[in-house]
């Protein structure tokens, strides 16, 4: 019996020890942190891939969870390259909404300040970060979705764990269950760069605060070979702690590259891509060149993964590949949190999705994002609860505050040096509400009030009523000669009644508009008289217009695609002049004008020709059909210039009826008919800096549309000085030099105009105050 035991114990152990043998040993691959380093890991995946090696456990801290992520949930390393190189970076890492998804109403706005602040409780509130991750978050989403019913990470093509930081605690956190684009998210959230991700009931930070290259979470994770790909490098040398930047990186990272070298000999095979790096972790636009600097050290390898490939030979591998999942969510429910009463109505209606319906993932994004382009929001988060009974699309929101407050500084050469200042107030007079008050601080100061509130059920309909006050110097040309310079006071109020055809690109509406524009001269003319013997001039117009607003362009500043259109029609009520002059004072003259009516039409169209050249063409124009002269009236034609068209300058006015002429001044050319047609194009040699070469033409009249009609056609091209007696031609044929900075577009525009002697220069820097007509 003594016997029998011994034999059945042998046999026992050598078949324990057999399973041991043949059990496959579990390889790990870890993946740093490194911002946009991180893109040198993917050659590793390639590798890999080629030689048929699947990893039973993929660990990644920040940029390396995101790269390991895509590769645990079933991307193959060239699909990582692929997505890698076609992504746009600036618009992921921006984190806006793009222009296109933001609604009609709030383009105006939009992108235009330098500082945005929140006001709670009466006091500016920094925001936690300089980044927003709303574009970074929908793409994970969407990469994602193949895999969004997997809730235990273990389950995924490959077991995946994301390394994270918890802030309050100050201790790290493996996430292994949940949201897979949430856990990667959490992972990469440098602090002060990307807001803290909440996550069960704590604040996660960037994981490579703690452990940037987490060597040891896979072993203790039962990893027995361990695939190393590290582009942290640890702690910088004394000789490249010579900028702030450097310095406060390497502080804020002090833990974790204590630890890099005990973690480095962890690994079997470590890829160590430090030495060969030459781009920072904020260099996202030189990924290709970042990957080929990856291929260095992943080819040097090349020799060792081989030899783990064929020992691995005798074991089977691991199915590596992304799940066919129908693009296609189904939800029995809604829940919606984080939105408030106030803001529920239209937030459902520009989601405009429904419970029971089937959308794809890109449908969905699309939704999110035009809620997001109400303006009300920092960020919307969306995922699906699933249960044995419903599929729940829980939708969360996070408000900005009620009140913001928001700045800019400006400088051009027209108008001098300036500082924007935007007060905005959400629902302060009722629901889907927005109050604005607005001031540019400067030698020629503006004011605004605008307040605008949507109604009905669907929210297309809003009315709007705003007031508008501008103190400007301007010089007009009269008899071919530019006059003095003369003081302007202008003030504009409208109440207007709209109708969205296209929540985000399009509306009509109608409005009454109230102008009242007063001029002097700035040297009393008793001392020194001017061109134009004023004195002093004053007009006040009502009228009545009709209008088509449309607008689909792709940037704020300078689009490469889509179009915008103003068409107007506008009936005078009430138009009154009160003129007095110095020397010739029987003519001074008082009194209601003749009526009448302007069409305006203003269209540009950008059309990319390739990636870095767009095609620009506009057309403008305006027409001033006025009625007959009866008695006891003032000739419009004559005195009516308060309420005609202005030509000039180089950036938007704020005037209505005001429009852009290269190489004029702003509001220098008065005149009741035009028609001008722009081509341009522009180019983008290098990031951020645009050349654009342009050719303006124009017919300009000064007698009635019918007559101007006729003449536009054989203008007065001879002329040397812009007449206005007679129809004239303009040409103005230049370039503008551009810079997109921080702080708005840098512009240098140089111009030839036929009518003037020179080449005006022209120069700026940010934005004006800017008002929505």
């Amino acid at each position: 019996m003594k016997f029998k035991l011994i034999i059945i114990g042998l046999l026992l152990t050598l078949h324990t020890i057999s399973a041991q043998q043949d059990k496959k040993p579990k390889v790990a691959l870890v993946l740093s942190g490194g911002g946009a380093k991180g893109v040198a890991h993917i050659p590793v995946l390639q590798k890999l891939d080629s030689l048929g090696i699947v990893p039973d456990l993929v660990v990644g801290t920040s940029m390396g969870s995101v790269i390991g992520g895509l590769y645990a949930a079933g991307y193959s390393g060239d699909e990582i390259e692929k997505l890698t190189m076609q992504v746009d970076w600036d618009d992921i890492l921006g984190g806006t909404v793009a222009m296109r998804s933001v609604g009609i109403q709030e383009k105006s706005e939009f992108n235009r300040y330098l500082v945005n602040l929140e006001v709670i409780d009466g006091k500016p509130k920094i925001k936690p970060a300089l980044l927003k991750d709303q574009n970074l978050r929908e793409l994970l989403t969407i990469l994602l979705y193949p895999v969004y019913r997997v809730q235990d990470f273990d389950k995924l093509p490959i077991p995946f764990r994301s390394v994270t930081t918890d802030l309050v605690h100050g201790k790290q956190i493996v996430i292994k269950e949940g949201s897979l684009s949430l856990a990667i998210r959490a992972s990469m959230s440098i602090p002060s760069i990307f807001e803290p991700v909440r996550y069960n009931g704590t604040l996660l930070v960037d994981g490579g605060v703690l452990n940037n290259f987490p060597t040891d979470v896979a072993k203790a994770l039962g990893a027995d070979i361990i695939i190393g790909s590290d582009v942290g490098g640890g702690m910088e040398p004394l000789e490249n702690l010579n900028n702030i930047t450097t310095i406060l990186f390497q502080t804020s990272m002090m833990t974790s590259n204590i630890k890099n070298p005990a973690n480095q000999k962890l690994c079997d095979v470590l890829i160590d891509h430090y030495p060969n790096l030459t781009y920072s972790t904020q260099d996202f636009i030189k990924s290709p060149e970042i990957y080929k600097e990856g291929l260095i050290e992943s080819h040097k390898k090349l020799p060792e993964l081989v030899a783990l490939s064929q020992r691995l030979k005798t074991y089977k591998q691991r199915q590596h590949e992304l799940p066919e999942v129908k693009d296609e969510f189904y939800f029995d429910a809604i829940e919606y949190h984080g939105i408030s009463a106030q803001n529920m109505s239209l937030f459902q209606a520009r989601m405009n999705i429904y419970p029971k319906t089937k959308y794809t993932s890109a449908e969905l994004k699309a939704a999110v994002d035009k809620a997001m382009g109400t303006e009300i929001f920092n960020q919307i988060t969306y995922h699906l609860k699933l249960s044995d009974h419903e599929t729940v699309l829980v939708l969360k929101g996070y408000e900005k505050a009620k009140s913001q407050l928001s700045g800019t500084i400006h400088y051009d050469s027209n108008q001098g040096v300036g500082l924007v200042l935007n007060y905005t107030r959400r629902n302060v007079f009722g629901y889907s509400s927005r109050l604005l008050l607005g001031a540019d601080i400067a030698e020629q100061p503006k004011f605004r009030i605008d307040y605008q509130q949507n109604v009905g059920k669907t929210k297309q309909w809003w009315w709007r009523t705003y007031a508008f006050g501008q103190k400007s110097k301007q010089r007009h040309y009269i008899n071919g000669k530019l006059g003095e310079e003369l003081s302007s006071n202008y003030f504009r109020s409208n109440i207007q009644l709209n109708k969205d055809l296209n929540p985000l690109f399009s509306y009509v509406g109608f409005d009454f508009n109230y102008e009242h524009n007063k001029i002097k001269p700035r040297t009393d003319p008793s001392i020194n008289n001017n061109i134009y013997d004023l004195r002093r001039y004053a007009s006040n117009t009502i009228e009545l217009s009709f209008y088509f607003i449309k607008n689909s362009m792709n940037k704020v500043f300078f689009p490469t695609n889509g179009s915008a259109l103003n068409m107007r029609l506008s009936r005078s009520f009430y138009n009154r002049v009160n003129v007095q002059f110095d020397e010739n004072f029987e003519f001074n003259i008082s009194g209601k004008t003749n009526n009448f009516t302007k069409f305006s039409l203003d269209y540009e169209k950008r059309l990319p020709l390739s990636n870095h050249l767009s095609f620009v063409v506009g057309l403008t124009s305006g027409l001033t059909f006025i009625d007959k002269l009866s008695d006891h009236q003032v000739s419009y034609a004559e005195y009516g210039q308060g309420a005609q068209y202005t030509l000039g300058g180089f950036l938007p006015q704020n005037r209505r009826d005001s429009y852009n002429f290269n190489g004029l001044g702003d509001y220098s050319l008065l005149v009741p008919q035009f028609l001008k047609v722009r081509t341009a194009l522009q180019t983008n040699p290098l990031r951020n800096i645009y050349i654009t070469p342009y050719l303006n033409l124009a017919t300009v009249g000064f007698n009635q549309a019918d007559s101007f009609l006729k003449e536009m056609v054989s203008p007065n091209i001879n002329a040397k000085w812009i007449d206005t007696s007679e129809t004239s031609f303009l040409v103005s044929v230049g370039s503008s030099f551009s810079y997109h900075s921080i702080l708005g577009p840098v512009n240098f525009d140089f111009s030839y105009v036929n009518h003037k002697k020179g080449l005006p220069l022209f120069f700026n820097v940010g934005l004006n105050l800017n008002i929505q007509d």
